[in-house]
């Protein structure tokens, strides 16, 4: 049974706010480097618009699922409002460009690059937000980012156009966690995920352009393709908490433990080698998120947010 994780959960109740972001940001980005390896695992045996369409399609059913159980709609009415149609075409974008980075590019560099989305979410955050970003933790951040430098090395030799797609990706998925900190707080994240990951199918239609082989019969490819399906639906419900809980100056930095992870699998799974630079910059990119966290639990304690806040107004 795929775990229920949702907004509205008490779980925790007594923690600090940013550490409970947190730990649901670190579990998130657990299921998204899973979700990632099944599916570039996936696209040697099934083709990649077919691969994608089928895990959108199962992971939108897991999360439709568990919307029944809970008594709830699927489809809040909300979903043709201008807000959650404007999160939809954002992630539709983010996710199209993904998903090829991952067919195209490998697996540690669409992770590296992926770990400026606590940047650009910053940034999101006190412009729109008003969250205020003291300069400790610009400093935190600024480091952080020098270690993605560190493992993205952008000098001229080592640039690949093909770079451009998880940058792009990147920029989705960041759009896509501003809106979704903006949607309406009774909308539970079994709801968003329904609509996060039909929007996934809908990117795997446009994707099949790019590789318009037929499907394939049953294979092991299709097993990866259910197994990240369900760790989508884990990974999309604990980041849509995590954005919901906490300051998003203070969680978004966490997303830079996938890092690690990515990291990790794409060593033993593909066989994907980083050198001591590389890990140089993780430690970095890791140290300045936890920094982060420390420094928020000591300077004050995070005033939680206001019904007219939460509701994005």
């Amino acid at each position: 049974m795929v775990p229920q994780l949702t907004c509205e959960a008490p779980v925790f109740p007594d923690m600090n706010p940013n550490v409970k972001g947190a730990l649901f940001m670190i579990a998130a980005m657990f299921g998204f480097a899973a979700e990632d390896a099944l599916l570039k695992a996936s696209f040697e045996t099934v083709p990649r618009g077919v691969a994608f369409t089928a895990f959108g399609f199962m992971a939108a059913v897991f999360c439709a699922l568990l919307s029944v159980r809970a008594g709830e709609k699927i489809y809040p009415p909300e979903a043709l409002s201008r807000g959650l149609m404007t999160r939809s075409g954002i992630e539709l974008f983010g996710r199209i460009f993904f998903t090829l980075s991952l067919a195209f590019v490998s697996l540690s560099l669409t992770s590296v690059i992926l770990q400026a989305t606590p940047l650009v979410v910053t940034l999101g955050a006190a412009l729109l937000f008003g969250e205020k970003v003291g300069p400790r933790r610009w400093t935190a951040m600024l480091i952080g980012f020098v270690g993605v430098l560190l493992i993205l090395r952008p000098t001229p030799e080592h640039f690949e156009p093909l770079m451009i797609l998880p940058v792009l990706g990147m920029l989705g998925f960041a759009g896509r966690d501003l809106a979704t900190r903006a949607a309406p707080a009774h909308i539970s994240g079994r709801q968003l995920g329904t609509l996060g990951f039909t929007v996934v199918t809908m990117a795997g239609l446009v994707i099949w352009a790019f590789d318009p082989r037929p499907p394939t019969g049953p294979g092991i490819g299709w097993l990866w393709v259910l197994g990240a399906a369900c760790v989508g639906t884990f990974a999309y419900n604990a980041l849509t908490t995590a954005m919901r809980t906490g300051e998003v100056a203070v969680v978004a930095p966490f997303r830079y433990s996938r890092l690690l992870i990515a990291l990790a699998v794409a060593y033993v799974a593909f066989g994907e080698r980083v050198d001591a630079l590389t890990f140089l910059g993780a430690a970095l990119i890791v140290g300045s998120g936890l920094y982060t966290l420390i420094r928020s639990a000591r300077t004050a304690t995070p005033k939680p947010l206001s019904p007219r806040k939460e509701e994005g107004a």
